[in-house]
Formats: structure tokens, sequence, C-alpha cells
């Protein structure tokens, strides 16, 4: 059995609608489901189990029997994922401390081991987007949540976890079964509702001399395509450290914008606004991921082509109100 958790978030729902459609059910979602609608991207998946995310942990830390037989591998996707969250206690309980965890006792008893870092643990990229160990301590993230997550990579380097799991960093990710997000929702989906309600996109000023306005560049990439990196490294054991989850190219704010409006067929209309306050000093101008590690070990699908991959998620799903499902 695969033990996923974050199960019914934007990522975690989708391994699983992916599990679901390679003829895998035989699935533990774990998550946390609380006031919110995530648990909408559950429906239609295919699961054996669900747990509440301490009960699981509660579990484990009980040595339950049943959990060492069953689990043969953890997607470990659980956290929380706000980049503006200001209770740096509570990303450390959730993001670090939880993960270690659950870290420990899957290596202690050889249950495969993948779980989500993310390209925010590279802060304004100073430093490079390289997946090198090597290279991990000199990284200096800008936000508290790149922080927490950061924290577990280095501790899974020094104590040689990452000799035994597979960690990701996932750079922009977008696609369907964000509805639930809120403000931490892709822009793709953010400029759909734009301009579905207002028949134009709003788009952050620069305060860098180095990029236009609306031109700022991010690693953007589709979800479908970090799924199958992800699942790639959950099948191979061998296949284990720290790596990167985009395209390896960087695209501007501008571009992104006007694939969403080319899949709604509308003519661009972008409206530049200041840069809110809390973001000012926190805020990546420009990422993107160095793939060459995953491709090292063995990845060779290519990613999907940018405006292609805005128009499957417009048109299939975003349009439709669909969910990612097998």
């Amino acid at each position: 059995m695969i033990a996923v958790t974050g199960a019914a978030g934007f990522i975690g729902s989708c391994l699983i609608a992916e599990l679901n459609r390679r003829g895998v059910e035989d699935i533990l979602a774990i998550d946390e489901l609380g006031c919110d609608e995530k648990w909408k991207n559950l429906r239609q998946l295919k699961i054996k189990d669900y747990i509440e995310k301490d009960d699981f942990l509660s579990l484990i830390l009980d040595d339950d029997i049943s959990l060492r037989k069953n689990i043969s591998a953890v997607l470990h996707m659980g956290a929380c994922s706000s980049t503006t969250e200001t209770n740096c206690s509570y990303l450390i309980n959730n993001n670090f401390k939880y993960s270690k965890i659950l870290c420990k006792w899957a290596i202690e008893n050889a249950v495969r081991f993948v779980y989500a870092s993310s390209a925010a643990t590279y802060g304004s990229g100073a430093s490079g987007f390289s997946d090198e160990h090597s290279l991990l301590n000199s990284l200096e993230p800008l936000n508290m949540y790149g922080y927490s997550k950061h924290l577990f990579d280095k501790w899974a380097l020094a104590g040689g976890a990452l000799n035994f799991i597979a960690g990701f960093k996932y750079f922009n990710v977008f696609g369907p079964n964000e509805y639930h997000k809120g403000s931490m929702r892709s822009f793709v989906l953010k400029a759909y509702e734009q301009i579905r309600d207002t028949g134009k996109v709003r788009l952050f000023k620069s305060e860098s001399p180095d990029y236009g306005h609306g031109e700022q560049l991010r690693d953007f990439v589709y979800v479908k395509d970090v799924t199958a990196m992800t699942l790639f490294a959950l099948e191979r054991r061998n296949v284990n450290g720290i790596f990167n989850a985009g395209t390896g190219e960087a695209k501007s704010w501008n571009r992104l914008a006007k694939a969403v409006f080319s899949a709604m067929n509308k003519e661009p209309e972008i409206e530049y606004i200041d840069m809110p306050d809390h973001l000012k000093g926190k805020y990546q101008y420009y990422t993107k991921a160095d793939m060459r590690k995953l491709r090292n070990a063995g990845y060779n699908n290519d990613t999907a082509e940018f405006e292609e991959a805005v128009r499957d998620c417009v048109q299939n799903y975003l349009q439709k109100g669909n969910y990612y499902h097998s």
C-alpha cells in the first residue's frame, strides 16, 4: 500500500489520480481536511482508506504493526504551503518536525520515502538553482515557508537520510485541483478568474531595474509533469537525494498571462499594480530549475510545451470546473 500525505491537496491528489490511471488503488490517503473545500479533490479518486494526519502519526509512534507490514511507500506531500504564513512555529511543526518523524519511521522500516521540498528554498536565487547537495547549505530562503522546507532538506543531508530517500524541489506548479487554495493558487487559475470576471489580468510591477513590469521570470511547470517526475523516483529505490522538479526554462508573467488569454480566446489586457508591502524583499524575480541531476538519474520524459499545458489546464479543467482524475 502507498501512503500519500497531503492527499487532498493539489499535488497529492494529482499523484493519486495518476496512480489510479496506472491501475494502483491500494492507497492510504492522509490529510487534515478541516473546513475548506479540498475534500472535493478526493471524490473521484480510488483509495483504500483515509486517515487524518495526526491520527496517522500517532499510529506510527505507537509502532502499529499493520502499518509496518502493509505500507510499502510514502509520498509525503503534506505541509503548510503558504508562502505568507507568519507563524514560524506552526510551519516548523508541520513541515519539519512531522517530516522528520515520518522519514525516520520509513527508513527504519525499509519503506520507500519520497517527499516534497520547494523551490522557495532557493530564496532570491543568488546562489543559483542547482540541486547539488554540496550547495545546499549556501541557500538562504526569503520566507518562513521556504526556511521550514530548507531545514528538513539540511537535516536529511546531515543525517545521511538522503542516501535512502528522494525529495523534489517543486518550482511554480500549476494545474487542476487548486480550487481550494485561496491566495496560494497558481497564477493560471487566478488569471483565468480575473479574465472571466473582469476581462483583464493584474500583474505586480517590478521593483527591480533588471526586470520590466511583468517580465519577472519563473519556471512554470504543469502538475502532470511533476507527478511523472515524482512517480519516477517512487518506482526506483536507487534514485535518491534532492532533485529539482521544473522545466529548465524561465518564462515571464506576461507570457503566462497571454497564454491564459489565448486559451480563453480573448485579446490580452494587462494592468500592472504595486507590489504589496508583505511581499517586498521576499519576492523571487527569477527561478529556473537546473534539471541535469534528474536527467542524469534516468528521467527522460519531455515536459509539456508551455502554451499547450496552459491551454489544457484552462480548457479541459478550469472552464469546465473539472478535477484531475484517472
